[in-house]
C-alpha cells in the first residue's frame, strides 16, 4: 500500500534539484571533480537540517552524511539510503528547464526548445506503461538529470515522512549523498567509519519494480603498441608505424559477438572506448564486463592474443597490455548477506507492488560500497533515457520508491 493521505514532494524537488548544475568531469584530478557538485549538496544539508535531522554535514570531498534517528529502543542494524548528486558528462547538464507533463496520454512527447527531440513509446516502450502517470522531462537542449536527482529527491521525500511520522517504528537510517558516480569515482573517498552503517540501499534504478542485486564485474585495459621511427623519405625497412598496427589490431576485434553493440542479457563484452597515437606509440583504452569475475581473465587473454596477432604483421613492433580492476559484481557479497535483498522484496510487497529481480549491466555506487563492508543492493527511481535529452521520469515511479523505503526501514526493524 502506498504511504496514506501523504503529500509527496518528489516532484517539486526533482524540478529544483535538477536545475543545479552538477555535471561531473572524468578528466578532473580533483575530489570532488567540480566544484559545483556541492552547490546541490549545500543545499541539501540545508534542506535535512529545516527537517529537524541535527547531523547533516557536507565534508570536503563533497559527501552529505545524516541521520533519521531511531524511533524504537530496540538494537538494530543501521541502514543507509545512498544516491549521487551528480550528473553524466555525455550530455549538457547546464541551465536545465523541467516540464511536467500531467496525466500522460501515450502520445510522443515534442520537447519545445527542440522539436527534433522526441520522447516516443516506439523508442522507449516503458512510457505505454505510465499512461496516466505525471511525467518529468527536460525541455530539449540538455538532460534531465533525474541519473540520479530522482534518487536524491525520493530520499529527502523518506527524510520528510519519517521525521513528520516518529510513531513510525524503525532503527537509526544514515543518508548519503556522493558526488563523481558518473565517472567511476563515487566513493573513492567515503569515510565508512563515519557512515557507520550495516547494510544500505541505492536509490538509482529504472522501471517501478526492478530490484538490482548484481551487476557486471569491470576491469579497464590499455593496450599500448610500440612501432620504430624514421625519416619517411629513408623509411624503407626501417619504420614501424605504431598507427597501422592499432588500425590492424581494431579490425581484428569480433563486431556480431563480445562488443556491446551485439551483446545482451547476461552476455559480456570487450568495448574499445578511445584511442590515441602517433608514428612511435599508438594506445587503446578497453573497458571489459562480465557477471561473472572469472571471465575476466579468460576476455583479457583473448584481448592480448588478438594484439600478438597483430603486431605478428609488423616485424619490430611491440605491445603491453595494463589491466586495473574497476568494481566487481555486488553478488559475491549479497550472497552472504541473503536478508538485504530479501527485506527489500518484502517491503515492495508491503507497498503494493511485485519485486522483479534484474542484473544491471553497468555498475553503481552500490557495487563499490558491497565491497567496502555494506552489502547494497539498488532500488528503482523510474529514471529512464538517461545520459540523453530523452531522459524522463514518473512522478508515481519515484513515489511507489517513497513508500517502499518508508517500509523497508520498518521490515528492518522487524515491524
Amino acid at each position: 500500500m502506498a504511504i496514506n493521505n501523504y503529500q509527496h514532494s518528489t516532484a517539486e524537488r526533482l524540478m529544483r534539484y535538477v536545475q543545479i548544475d552538477t555535471q561531473s568531469d572524468a578528466s578532473s584530478p580533483t575530489q570532488p571533480s567540480t566544484e559545483k557538485q556541492k552547490d546541490l549538496s549545500r543545499v541539501l544539508v540545508e534542506e535535512l537540517l529545516a527537517l529537524g535531522i541535527k547531523d547533516a554535514e557536507l565534508d570536503e570531498h563533497g559527501y552529505v552524511y545524516a541521520t533519521i534517528p531511531a524511533t524504537i529502543t530496540d538494537e538494530l542494524p543501521t541502514i543507509c539510503y545512498c544516491a549521487h548528486v551528480d550528473t553524466a558528462p555525455d550530455c549538457s547538464g547546464k541551465d536545465v528547464k523541467p516540464i511536467l507533463h500531467r496525466n500522460y496520454n501515450g502520445e510522443d512527447i515534442v520537447l519545445p526548445d527542440d522539436n527534433s527531440i522526441v520522447i516516443s513509446s516506439n523508442r522507449h516502450p516503458y512510457l505505454k506503461q505510465r499512461i496516466g502517470d505525471d511525467i518529468i522531462t527536460a525541455s530539449g537542449k540538455t538532460l534531465l538529470g533525474a541519473d540520479d536527482k530522482a534518487g536524491v529527491a525520493i530520499i529527502m521525500d523518506v527524510a520528510q515522512y519519517l521525521m513528520a511520522h516518529p510513531e513510525v517504528p524503525h532503527g537509526k537510517i544514515r543518508i548519503l549523498f556522493t558526488p563523481d558516480e558518473e565517472v567511476g569515482r563515487g566513493v573513492n573517498a567515503v569515510d565508512m567509519k563515519r557512515l557507520a552503517a550495516d547494510y544500505g540501499y541505492t536509490l538509482d534504478g529504472g522501471e517501478r519494480g526492478h530490484l538490482e542485486g548484481e551487476n557486471f564485474s569491470a576491469d579497464a585495459a590499455v593496450v599500448t603498441f610500440n612501432g620504430v621511427s624514421a625519416h619517411p623519405g629513408y623509411a624503407k625497412g626501417k619504420m614501424v608505424n605504431a598507427m597501422k598496427v592499432a588500425g590492424l589490431f581494431l579490425s581484428k576485434l569480433p563486431t556480431k559477438e563480445w562488443c556491446p553493440e551485439s551483446t545482451s542479457g547476461m552476455e559480456g563484452f570487450v568495448h574499445p572506448m578511445a584511442m590515441e597515437g602517433e608514428l612511435e606509440q599508438a594506445k587503446v583504452t578497453f573497458i571489459i564486463r562480465d557477471f561473472d569475475t572469472a571471465q575476466l581473465e579468460v576476455h583479457e587473454n583473448k584481448l592480448r592474443t588478438i594484439a600478438e596477432e597483430a603486431v605478428a604483421h609488423f616485424p619490430g613492433a611491440t605491445f603491453d597490455m595494463e589491466v586495473k580492476e574497476q568494481y566487481r559484481n555486488m553478488k559475491e557479497i549479497l550472497v552472504h548477506h541473503p536478508q538485504v535483498m530479501a527485506n527489500a522484496e518484502e517491503a515492495y510487497k508491503r507497498a503494493g507492488f511485485a519485486p522483479e529481480r534484474i542484473s544491471i549491466r553497468g555498475g553503481t555506487d552500490g557495487s563499490r560500497l558491497s565491497f567496502m563492508g555494506m552489502p547494497c543492493p539498488n532500488i528503482f527511481t523510474g529514471e529512464m533515457g538517461i545520459h540523453s535529452k530523452q531522459e524522463y521520469v514518473s512522478v508515481q515511479d519515484m513515489n511507489a520508491a517513497v513508500s517502499i523505503c518508508v517500509h523497508l526501514a520498518q521490515v528492518w526493524a522487524g515491524k
